[in-house]
């Protein structure tokens, strides 16, 4: 349980089912085409009503990871999917990780460039065995060598040589493997499992431009489409297009934007060339959904973006993906993204950042990253240890703590999706029509709702009534001649995690051509009043004893609201989408200190406010 010390208990047995491959991958063409249809917005919606919230990683690297292996890690999708339901999976560093409550959804998503080639290098039986680089792979031991290897690797790979890293066969039996443990673990109405990789991405200085490819069914290409094939999104979407033709249905989520500086939002295409409605329709139909949250920090807002936005500063990771250049938050926020989108809307009568949102961990150890309470961290025996990752101090005195960026990393982020069922079928659908949210970690649930004659939360059968009169998070909705729209927001606290602190909405809208922000508090704890001028709620007067991480003060189980914009304009473009913010608790890093006896790193957050991300809901006079 979280917020506990509680021992682990036995693993799980694992389940099986039959597997199933076919493949259909062709190069993709340079020009972008408008691409087969994706499954329309309510497809395998029979009864909205039923849906219920589902929580899951859709982010996941095993040794099949050329990072992943060189940090350590040794653990394959079946050990994946046995953890995520509920099992015992070992650590690099040599401790057992387990989860409190089993994932109800997972997906192994391994980097498909150099996918298996680290792990073939300690086979004798493959040609890998014999490259110049396999001794030093097979000699890997401590953190040291590992580091030194893994920096090897990484200039590599940036190398003109890399292609020597890559066998078909080597390729081929992995990416085999990955798509046979999804399809074994894969449990209609119990555990959900998607066929899923990494298309690894990048600008010339470490600009990210990572997304995972998610499968909707048991069938997969041959091999996956990588940076190998090409360092330009556009043609992993076009690749996408030419599946979808063969029956083999994806979505791309974008992650890490945070660490892309500027390039995962930019205005301008991979070419340099201003974005058009071909490449809206080319990014939408293909990357529906964001990853907002993960290890490696929060994606939804900065402070230097969102600076009347109290809570913006929230785990924040300044510098981009494997590397210590600073990244520069223009472009890089999704929030920004969605307000942009609502301006090329506007002004040109297309959205190419049009995203719902999910959350994810990005673990390079077969795992979740683990709850504050009980973090396990990312890259296997490179930051096991609390003073590897800035918690705790180094040996010696006067206290000094390791100066890494790992400090700045999260304890994981969860997607989250109102399914019907917990099935493939179901989820993907949610996918799909954007019905879906992100966490920070913890299972806050949140509905959100826009209409006419919304119902009052809490009422008889609001739930129907909701989406007979309205739209869910993801939807559309059509101004009315000058009729205010009205919104119903809901939240419930994760049983065990913090009372919930607020809840808010986040409106953009596009005034004089340039998009606007503003957060509105819309319930508070206690039926206290939100303040009519300032919009927010009372300071709360929740904390936590920093000696035990003991939860102190009041707050709600559900916080609910039907809620009217006070700054609406009639016909005007906007969107909106919920936020729920937790009582503060204790953040990983106090966690280590306090189990270690130190005294936390008093550069780190003490606290964390935990919080939910609901997809937006889109306000427009002209239909999508």
């Amino acid at each position: 349980m979280r917020y506990q010390l509680a021992p682990i208990a036995a693993a799980l047995l694992l389940s099986a089912c039959g597997s199933e491959n076919v493949s259909a991958p062709s190069a993709p063409t340079p020009e972008s085409s408008k691409g087969p249809a994706v499954a329309a917005s309510n497809s395998g919606a029979s009864n909205p009503v039923a849906r219920q919230p589902l929580y899951g990683d859709l982010h996941v690297h095993t040794a099949y990871s050329f990072d992943a292996f060189a940090m350590g890690t040794l653990a394959g999708p079946d050990d994946a999917y046995h953890f995520a339901k509920g099992g015992v999976l070992n650590h690099p560093g040599g401790f057992p990780m387990q989860l409190d409550r089993p994932m109800d959804f997972y997906a192994v998503t391994d980097h498909a460039f150099f996918m298996g080639a680290l792990k073939a290098m300690t086979n004798s039986e493959t040609p890998l065995y014999e490259h110049e680089l396999a001794p030093a792979v097979r000699a890997m031991g401590d953190e040291e060598s590992r580091g030194g290897i893994f920096q090897t690797l990484i200039d590599f790979v940036r190398s003109d040589r890399r292609m020597e890293l890559v066998d078909d066969q080597v390729f081929s039996d992995a990416w085999q493997d990955i798509i046979e443990a999804a399809n074994r673990h894969n449990d209609p109405g119990r555990f959900t499992t998607f066929i899923g990789y990494e298309y690894t991405a990048s600008g010339p200085e470490f600009e990210n431009l990572h997304r995972n490819v998610i499968f909707d069914g048991n069938k997969a290409p041959l091999l996956p489409f990588s940076r190998l094939d090409s360092n330009n999104p556009e043609d992993l979407w076009r690749w996408m297009d030419q599946q979808r033709q063969a029956g083999l249905e994806s979505l791309a989520i974008p992650h890490n934007s945070n660490g892309s500086n500027g390039w995962m939002f930019s205005q301008l295409d991979f070419a340099g060339n201003p974005l058009d409605a071909s490449y809206a329709e080319l990014r939408m139909r293909n990357e529906p959904l964001v990853e907002n949250s993960q290890i490696k920090g929060t994606s939804d807002t900065h402070p230097a973006l969102s600076p009347n936005d109290e809570w913006a500063d929230f785990e924040i990771m300044k510098v981009r993906i494997a590397s210590n250049l600073l990244s520069q938050p223009d472009g890089s926020y999704v929030r920004q993204a969605l307000m942009r989108g609502l301006e090329f809307q506007e002004a040109k009568g297309f959205n190419p950042f049009k995203f719902g949102v999910t959350g994810s961990s990005d673990t390079h150890n077969g795992s979740y990253a683990g709850d504050d309470d009980n973090f396990w961290s990312k890259t296997g025996i490179l930051d096991d240890e609390p003073k590897e990752r800035g918690s705790v101090p180094l040996d010696g005195e006067p206290p000094r703590y390791l100066d890494t960026y790992r400090s700045t990393w999260s304890a994981g982020s969860l997607a989250a999706a109102w399914a019907e069922e917990n099935t493939r079928e179901s989820i993907y659908a949610a996918f799909r029509r954007k019905e879906t949210f992100s966490t920070s970690g913890s299972r806050i649930a949140v509905r959100f709702f826009a209409g006419y004659d919304l119902p009052e939360p809490g009422a008889a059968d609001w739930v129907g009534a909701a989406y007979a009169a309205g739209v869910p998070m993801g939807g559309d909705l059509l101004t009315r001649g000058t009729d205010a729209p009205s919104f119903l927001a809901w939240a419930r606290q994760d049983p065990e995690s913090a009372p919930l602190a607020r809840l808010q909405v986040i409106k953009a809208s596009v005034r004089d051509g340039k998009a606007q922000e503003r957060v509105f508090d819309i319930a508070c704890p206690g039926g206290a009043a939100v303040n009519p001028q300032s919009h927010r709620c009372p300071e709360s007067t929740a904390s936590v004893d920093l000696t035990s991480c003991t939860l102190l003060g009041d707050g709600a189980a559900v916080l609910q609201a039907r809620w009217s914009d006070p700054d609406y304009q009639p016909g005007e473009t906007a969107m909106y989408y919920v936020r729920a913010l937790e009582n503060p608790s204790c953040r990983w890093s106090t966690w280590d200190a306090l189990r270690t006896g130190a005294t936390p790193n008093p550069a780190l957050p003490l606290t964390i406010q935990e919080r939910a991300w609901s997809s937006p809901i889109w306000l427009s006079a002209a239909a999508p």
